[in-house]
């Protein structure tokens, strides 16, 4: 499994939708820094192929004041969330 790091909105840009025709069936993705933005309707259904398999990183919603506002379909995950996907991965990717 590849843990994909995404840090780019889908408002601002083609990057996020250069992460998804990357994945694998198995691979998991999290947005981080601008890239939570994603997370919100109604940008979230971008990532609607994914669902199941995508989290967002919970300091950097709470940083953009949107915290409470990502969809039911993100997985929210603090600090020690993220290291525990990274020490699942068998590689990770960043998408900057």
């Amino acid at each position: 499994m590849l843990l994909h790091i995404l840090n780019r909105s889908p408002a601002s840009s083609r990057v996020p939708f250069d992460a998804l025709r990357a994945m694998g069936d198995n691979d998991r993705l999290l947005l981080l820094e601008d890239g939570v933005y994603g997370a919100v309707a109604p940008l979230a259904e971008t990532f609607a192929s994914i669902r199941g398999r995508i989290f967002v990183l919970k300091e950097d919603l709470v940083s953009r004041g949107l915290e409470h506002r990502q969809a039911e379909t993100m997985e929210l995950v603090d600090m020690q969330g993220f290291v525990a996907l990274t020490e699942q991965a068998t590689q990770t990717v960043s998408w900057y």
